[in-house]
Protein backbone atom coordinates (compact mmCIF):
# COMPACT_ATOMS: atom_id res chain seq x y z
CA UNK A 1 0.00 0.00 0.00
CA UNK A 2 0.92 3.40 -0.34
CA UNK A 3 0.55 6.64 1.91
CA UNK A 4 -3.03 8.27 1.77
CA UNK A 5 -3.56 10.55 -1.31
CA UNK A 6 -3.73 14.35 0.10
CA UNK A 7 -4.75 17.12 -2.34
CA UNK A 8 -2.20 19.86 -3.01
CA UNK A 9 -2.93 22.97 -0.75
CA UNK A 10 -2.02 26.24 -2.39
CA UNK A 11 -0.47 25.10 -5.52
CA UNK A 12 -1.89 24.98 -8.98
CA UNK A 13 -2.25 22.08 -11.45
CA UNK A 14 0.26 24.07 -13.74
CA UNK A 15 2.43 25.06 -10.75
CA UNK A 16 2.34 21.44 -9.36
CA UNK A 17 3.14 20.38 -12.86
CA UNK A 18 6.40 22.87 -13.24
CA UNK A 19 8.12 21.90 -9.64
CA UNK A 20 7.57 18.13 -10.43
CA UNK A 21 10.85 15.93 -11.37
CA UNK A 22 11.27 14.37 -14.46
CA UNK A 23 8.87 11.02 -14.58
CA UNK A 24 11.91 9.01 -16.49
CA UNK A 25 15.17 10.81 -16.13
CA UNK A 26 14.76 13.04 -12.66
CA UNK A 27 15.96 11.99 -9.05
CA UNK A 28 14.16 8.75 -8.00
CA UNK A 29 14.50 6.04 -5.13
CA UNK A 30 12.54 2.46 -4.54
CA UNK A 31 12.19 0.43 -2.07
CA UNK A 32 11.03 -2.92 -1.88
CA UNK A 33 10.68 -5.40 1.07
CA UNK A 34 11.08 -8.66 -0.33
CA UNK A 35 11.87 -10.49 -3.60
CA UNK A 36 12.34 -13.98 -4.57
CA UNK A 37 13.59 -15.73 -7.50
CA UNK A 38 13.46 -19.63 -8.18
CA UNK A 39 15.91 -21.27 -10.26
CA UNK A 40 19.40 -19.50 -11.59
CA UNK A 41 19.73 -16.19 -13.87
CA UNK A 42 18.07 -16.68 -17.77
CA UNK A 43 16.82 -20.69 -16.84
CA UNK A 44 13.10 -22.20 -16.10
CA UNK A 45 11.85 -20.65 -12.81
CA UNK A 46 9.42 -18.19 -11.47
CA UNK A 47 9.73 -14.82 -9.51
CA UNK A 48 7.70 -13.67 -6.73
CA UNK A 49 8.40 -9.07 -6.19
CA UNK A 50 6.19 -7.42 -3.78
CA UNK A 51 4.72 -3.80 -4.07
CA UNK A 52 7.67 -1.44 -4.62
CA UNK A 53 7.54 1.94 -3.27
CA UNK A 54 8.84 4.60 -6.15
CA UNK A 55 9.54 7.88 -4.97
CA UNK A 56 6.60 10.31 -6.02
CA UNK A 57 7.49 13.52 -8.49
CA UNK A 58 6.77 16.01 -6.01
CA UNK A 59 8.35 16.02 -2.54
CA UNK A 60 6.55 13.56 -0.43
CA UNK A 61 7.46 10.11 0.84
CA UNK A 62 5.59 6.73 -0.47
CA UNK A 63 5.41 4.16 2.92
CA UNK A 64 4.62 0.33 2.52
CA UNK A 65 1.35 -0.40 4.64
CA UNK A 66 1.52 -2.27 7.65
CA UNK A 67 -0.95 -5.19 6.01
CA UNK A 68 2.00 -6.75 4.25
CA UNK A 69 3.68 -8.74 7.18
CA UNK A 70 4.93 -12.18 5.00
CA UNK A 71 5.83 -13.60 2.17
CA UNK A 72 3.64 -15.08 0.75
CA UNK A 73 0.48 -13.83 1.46
CA UNK A 74 -2.19 -14.99 -0.53
CA UNK A 75 -2.50 -18.28 -2.25
CA UNK A 76 -0.84 -16.72 -6.22
CA UNK A 77 2.18 -15.82 -4.31
CA UNK A 78 2.04 -19.59 -2.84
CA UNK A 79 2.02 -20.73 -5.83
CA UNK A 80 4.81 -18.74 -7.10
CA UNK A 81 6.94 -18.76 -4.00
CA UNK A 82 6.75 -22.70 -4.09
CA UNK A 83 4.97 -23.48 -1.10
CA UNK A 84 7.17 -24.29 1.23
CA UNK A 85 9.24 -21.23 2.17
CA UNK A 86 7.44 -18.50 4.16
CA UNK A 87 9.42 -15.06 4.97
CA UNK A 88 8.34 -12.95 7.65
CA UNK A 89 8.35 -9.28 7.99
CA UNK A 90 6.06 -7.38 10.48
CA UNK A 91 4.32 -7.71 13.34
CA UNK A 92 3.01 -11.35 14.86
CA UNK A 93 0.62 -13.20 17.34
CA UNK A 94 1.64 -14.90 20.22
CA UNK A 95 0.87 -18.20 18.47
CA UNK A 96 2.47 -17.62 14.87
CA UNK A 97 6.16 -16.24 16.48
CA UNK A 98 8.49 -17.07 14.25
CA UNK A 99 11.51 -15.46 15.97
CA UNK A 100 14.05 -16.62 18.46
CA UNK A 101 13.12 -15.38 22.05
CA UNK A 102 13.61 -11.40 23.10
CA UNK A 103 13.50 -10.57 19.38
CA UNK A 104 10.05 -7.83 19.57
CA UNK A 105 7.20 -8.01 17.57
CA UNK A 106 7.39 -4.54 15.45
CA UNK A 107 5.98 -3.02 12.38
CA UNK A 108 8.65 -2.62 9.59
CA UNK A 109 9.45 0.78 7.94
CA UNK A 110 9.94 0.74 4.27
CA UNK A 111 9.78 4.12 2.46
CA UNK A 112 11.17 5.47 -0.54
CA UNK A 113 11.33 9.46 -0.91
CA UNK A 114 11.60 12.59 -2.45
CA UNK A 115 13.26 15.33 0.16
CA UNK A 116 12.54 18.96 -0.82
CA UNK A 117 15.65 19.42 -1.71
CA UNK A 118 14.59 16.82 -4.32
CA UNK A 119 17.37 14.52 -3.14
CA UNK A 120 15.81 10.81 -3.33
CA UNK A 121 16.28 8.85 -0.40
CA UNK A 122 14.92 4.72 0.81
CA UNK A 123 14.92 3.06 3.83
CA UNK A 124 13.94 -0.76 4.88
CA UNK A 125 14.29 -1.88 8.11
CA UNK A 126 12.23 -4.40 10.12
CA UNK A 127 12.88 -7.72 10.99
CA UNK A 128 13.10 -10.85 8.68
CA UNK A 129 12.53 -14.40 9.57
CA UNK A 130 13.20 -17.49 6.56
CA UNK A 131 10.82 -20.28 7.24
CA UNK A 132 11.06 -23.70 5.75
CA UNK A 133 7.79 -25.31 6.90
CA UNK A 134 8.21 -28.66 4.74
CA UNK A 135 10.16 -29.20 8.15
CA UNK A 136 7.22 -29.87 9.79
CA UNK A 137 8.12 -28.15 13.24
CA UNK A 138 5.48 -27.94 16.10
CA UNK A 139 6.24 -24.80 16.16
CA UNK A 140 6.65 -21.47 13.62
CA UNK A 141 9.81 -21.39 15.11
CA UNK A 142 11.30 -24.53 14.73
CA UNK A 143 10.61 -24.13 11.00
CA UNK A 144 12.67 -20.82 11.03
CA UNK A 145 16.37 -21.04 9.47
CA UNK A 146 17.37 -17.42 9.39
CA UNK A 147 16.53 -14.31 10.90
CA UNK A 148 18.06 -11.02 10.53
CA UNK A 149 17.05 -9.18 13.96
CA UNK A 150 17.08 -5.27 13.40
CA UNK A 151 18.20 -5.36 9.69
CA UNK A 152 18.14 -2.09 8.18
CA UNK A 153 19.58 -0.70 4.35
CA UNK A 154 19.15 2.87 3.28
CA UNK A 155 20.48 4.64 0.22
CA UNK A 156 20.49 8.55 -0.24
CA UNK A 157 21.87 9.92 -3.50
CA UNK A 158 22.74 13.96 -2.19
CA UNK A 159 24.58 14.77 -5.87
CA UNK A 160 26.03 12.38 -8.43
CA UNK A 161 29.69 13.14 -6.06
CA UNK A 162 27.80 12.06 -2.89
CA UNK A 163 25.65 8.93 -2.84
CA UNK A 164 25.75 6.93 0.26
CA UNK A 165 24.31 3.31 1.28
CA UNK A 166 24.17 0.96 3.83
CA UNK A 167 22.87 -2.23 5.32
CA UNK A 168 23.37 -3.35 9.11
CA UNK A 169 21.56 -5.93 11.48
CA UNK A 170 21.51 -6.01 15.24
CA UNK A 171 21.89 -9.97 15.16
CA UNK A 172 21.97 -12.50 12.95
CA UNK A 173 20.89 -16.22 14.05
CA UNK A 174 21.14 -19.17 12.01
CA UNK A 175 19.38 -23.08 12.47
CA UNK A 176 22.37 -24.74 13.99
CA UNK A 177 23.54 -28.64 13.82
CA UNK A 178 22.06 -29.03 17.03
CA UNK A 179 18.92 -27.79 16.32
CA UNK A 180 18.81 -24.97 17.79
CA UNK A 181 18.95 -20.76 16.27
CA UNK A 182 22.32 -19.28 17.61
CA UNK A 183 23.74 -16.04 16.73
CA UNK A 184 26.36 -15.80 13.77
CA UNK A 185 28.64 -12.86 13.78
CA UNK A 186 27.49 -11.16 10.19
CA UNK A 187 31.15 -9.72 8.35
CA UNK A 188 30.71 -6.27 7.49
CA UNK A 189 31.72 -4.48 4.46
CA UNK A 190 31.09 -6.48 0.95
CA UNK A 191 32.20 -9.49 3.23
CA UNK A 192 29.74 -12.37 2.58
CA UNK A 193 28.90 -15.48 5.23
CA UNK A 194 29.08 -18.82 3.47
CA UNK A 195 26.86 -21.73 5.57
CA UNK A 196 27.00 -25.41 4.39
CA UNK A 197 24.73 -28.33 4.82
CA UNK A 198 21.81 -26.19 6.97
CA UNK A 199 18.94 -28.00 7.08
CA UNK A 200 16.36 -26.16 4.38
CA UNK A 201 14.79 -27.85 1.55
CA UNK A 202 13.74 -26.50 -1.65
CA UNK A 203 11.16 -24.06 -2.00
CA UNK A 204 8.39 -26.45 -3.79
CA UNK A 205 7.62 -29.75 -4.06
CA UNK A 206 10.13 -32.34 -5.96
CA UNK A 207 9.18 -36.14 -6.08
CA UNK A 208 10.80 -38.33 -4.07
CA UNK A 209 12.71 -35.58 -1.81
CA UNK A 210 13.52 -36.74 1.63
CA UNK A 211 13.87 -34.08 4.65
CA UNK A 212 16.40 -36.13 6.78
CA UNK A 213 19.04 -35.91 3.52
CA UNK A 214 18.02 -32.79 1.83
CA UNK A 215 20.31 -29.94 2.96
CA UNK A 216 20.81 -26.28 1.75
CA UNK A 217 24.48 -24.54 0.78
CA UNK A 218 23.41 -20.64 1.92
CA UNK A 219 25.33 -17.38 0.67
CA UNK A 220 24.45 -14.08 2.74
CA UNK A 221 25.86 -10.99 0.97
CA UNK A 222 25.00 -7.18 0.67
CA UNK A 223 23.36 -5.92 -2.29
CA UNK A 224 26.44 -4.09 -4.38
CA UNK A 225 25.23 -3.61 -7.77
CA UNK A 226 21.96 -2.24 -9.38
CA UNK A 227 21.86 -6.22 -11.10
CA UNK A 228 21.59 -7.57 -8.09
CA UNK A 229 18.47 -6.28 -7.44
CA UNK A 230 15.34 -8.30 -7.85
CA UNK A 231 13.25 -5.35 -9.69
CA UNK A 232 9.76 -4.99 -11.75
CA UNK A 233 10.46 -3.49 -14.98
CA UNK A 234 8.94 -0.18 -13.21
CA UNK A 235 12.20 0.41 -11.19
CA UNK A 236 14.32 2.11 -13.10
CA UNK A 237 18.32 3.13 -12.34
CA UNK A 238 19.90 6.24 -13.54
CA UNK A 239 23.14 8.02 -14.47
CA UNK A 240 24.28 7.74 -10.65
CA UNK A 241 22.66 4.78 -8.61
CA UNK A 242 23.32 4.00 -4.94
CA UNK A 243 22.02 0.38 -3.80
CA UNK A 244 21.59 -1.55 -1.03
CA UNK A 245 19.47 -4.68 0.47
CA UNK A 246 20.93 -8.27 1.87
CA UNK A 247 20.95 -11.11 -1.09
CA UNK A 248 20.50 -14.73 0.11
CA UNK A 249 21.41 -17.11 -2.46
CA UNK A 250 20.30 -20.63 -1.20
CA UNK A 251 21.77 -24.04 -3.23
CA UNK A 252 19.78 -26.98 -1.93
CA UNK A 253 20.80 -30.02 -2.84
CA UNK A 254 17.93 -32.51 -3.15
CA UNK A 255 18.22 -36.08 -2.31
CA UNK A 256 16.18 -39.45 -1.91
CA UNK A 257 15.54 -41.53 1.21
CA UNK A 258 18.50 -43.35 0.01
CA UNK A 259 20.88 -39.90 -0.32
CA UNK A 260 21.06 -40.45 -3.99
CA UNK A 261 21.23 -36.80 -5.68
CA UNK A 262 18.05 -36.07 -7.59
CA UNK A 263 18.55 -32.20 -8.24
CA UNK A 264 20.22 -28.74 -7.10
CA UNK A 265 17.79 -25.98 -7.14
CA UNK A 266 18.93 -22.35 -7.00
CA UNK A 267 16.68 -19.66 -4.83
CA UNK A 268 17.84 -15.99 -4.67
CA UNK A 269 15.70 -13.93 -1.83
CA UNK A 270 16.22 -10.06 -1.94
CA UNK A 271 15.56 -8.33 1.18
CA UNK A 272 15.26 -4.83 2.01
CA UNK A 273 16.15 -3.79 -1.95
CA UNK A 274 16.51 -0.23 -2.01
CA UNK A 275 17.93 2.27 -4.88
CA UNK A 276 17.70 6.09 -5.58
CA UNK A 277 19.44 7.34 -8.38
CA UNK A 278 20.54 11.07 -10.07
CA UNK A 279 21.15 12.62 -13.50
CA UNK A 280 24.35 13.93 -14.64
CA UNK A 281 24.40 17.67 -13.56
CA UNK A 282 21.74 17.04 -10.82
CA UNK A 283 22.30 19.95 -7.86
CA UNK A 284 19.82 19.52 -4.98
CA UNK A 285 17.76 22.21 -4.20
CA UNK A 286 17.93 25.02 -1.13
CA UNK A 287 16.13 23.88 2.05
CA UNK A 288 13.64 25.93 2.59
CA UNK A 289 13.20 28.78 5.45
CA UNK A 290 11.95 25.85 8.14
CA UNK A 291 15.17 23.50 6.87
CA UNK A 292 12.40 21.51 6.08
CA UNK A 293 13.48 18.68 4.05
CA UNK A 294 12.36 15.61 5.29
CA UNK A 295 8.80 14.86 3.62
CA UNK A 296 6.28 12.91 4.98
CA UNK A 297 3.33 12.37 2.13
CA UNK A 298 3.33 11.20 -1.32
CA UNK A 299 0.94 13.55 -3.20
CA UNK A 300 0.86 11.28 -6.07
CA UNK A 301 0.32 6.98 -6.11
CA UNK A 302 3.83 5.91 -6.09
CA UNK A 303 3.57 2.25 -5.37
CA UNK A 304 4.51 -0.41 -8.33
CA UNK A 305 2.58 -3.36 -7.60
CA UNK A 306 3.49 -7.03 -7.01
CA UNK A 307 4.55 -9.29 -9.81
CA UNK A 308 5.36 -12.19 -11.21
CA UNK A 309 8.08 -13.04 -14.07
CA UNK A 310 8.13 -16.26 -15.84
CA UNK A 311 6.64 -19.67 -14.57
CA UNK A 312 5.76 -21.02 -11.02
CA UNK A 313 8.11 -22.77 -9.09
CA UNK A 314 9.25 -26.43 -8.95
Amino acid sequence: MTAVVFPLAGVGVAGAQSQAVDEKTGPVSFANIASVRIGAEGQRGGALITETQRSPLLPGQSKLGADRVSVPKDDGERATFGGHYQIDLGRYSASQNPYPPGVPSRDHNVFAALQATTVPNAVAETNYALRDNWQGGARPVDNTVLVLEGAKTSVDCTGPAKLSSAGTVTRLWVRQAGGGLGIVPMPGGTAGLQLSNLRLGPPGDIANADRATTVSDVKLTRVAAFDQLIRQDGWRGGDFTAVAGWRIEITTHVKDAQGAALQDVRTTIVLGGVSCSVPKGFVAKAAGPTGGATATQAPVPTQVPAGYLGAAAP
